[in-house]
């Protein structure tokens, strides 16, 4: 008697099939990546980025990885050494290839709204690096390897599970930081010696209002302080030692 519950030769092609199918649909992104140097293969339902991306490692300038369902990045992602901007926002990543290191030449990492708990420390390889987006992930620790980019203008950790902003961040030089809705109860005031910090978001927060202290209220370099949404009334603000300096520089809604 046959084995009637015997596998369907059919149901050996089907992987094969379904990588032909994705290799086909992104085909025309890849030899257009090879003309001009930016790849878009946003939205295209990847589970995992191409081996096909390998032939446009040298003259790759811009690759979109947006909104696809990569749980993951490959090593040689590291490969891409002319890189500058880099989107793998809207995936399902939670953890980045330390590999990411190698791309000197990236300005703009895009990594918002996936589900990353931790960061490479050789993020602090990334020397041209101007902007990156972190928010809406799952991090919990401030990521101090961002320290002695002297690049950096903006870096945007809101949505994350931060709970406090330690003594090392007087070593990052953006200009920008952005930390709203986080659980932050502990904010050191070394933050008040970022060398080019000028814009610092703190709303929606678990803040008292004595981590304002002079350090940062009136000794810092900082224009806009947007605080709204922690544990304290904003008109408990005016008796701190340094309001008559700052309050120009408070964001109010």
């Amino acid at each position: 008697m046959g084995n009637c519950f015997a596998d369907d030769p059919q149901e050996e092609t089907l992987p094969k099939l379904k990588l032909n199918i994705m290799g086909n649909s992104i085909k025309p992104h890849i030899d257009r990546a090879e003309k001009t140097g930016t790849c878009n293969l946003a939205k295209q339902g990847l589970d995992e980025v191409n081996a096909a991306l390998q032939r446009v490692t040298g003259n790759l300038r811009t690759l979109d990885l947006a909104d696809n369902k990569l749980s993951s990045l490959p090593p040689m992602i590291g490969s891409y050494n002319i890189l500058k901007h880099l989107n793998v926002s809207g995936n399902r990543l939670t953890s980045l290839p330390a590999e990411v290191g190698n791309l000197k030449k990236l300005e703009s990492l895009t990594l918002n709204n996936n589900r990353l708990t931790s960061l490479p420390h050789t993020l602090c390889h990334l020397t041209s690096l101007r902007d990156i987006n972190l928010s809406h992930n799952q991090l919990k620790v401030f990521p101090t390897q961002l320290g002695g980019l002297k690049a950096l203008a903006s870096v945007d950790l809101s949505h994350n599970r931060l709970i406090e902003v330690p003594a090392a961040v007087k070593e990052l030089h953006m200009i920008e930081l952005n930390l709203n809705r986080n659980s932050i109860s502990r904010l050191s005031e070394e933050v008040g010696d970022c060398p080019r910090l000028k814009v610092l978001r703190l709303e929606e927060n678990c803040l008292e209002i004595t981590v304002f202290t002079p350090r940062i209220m009136k000794h810092s370099n900082i224009s806009l302080l947007a605080i709204e949404g922690n544990v304290f009334e904003m008109k408990t603000f005016h008796q701190l030692d340094g309001y008559d300096e700052v309050q120009y520089k408070v964001h109010l809604q």
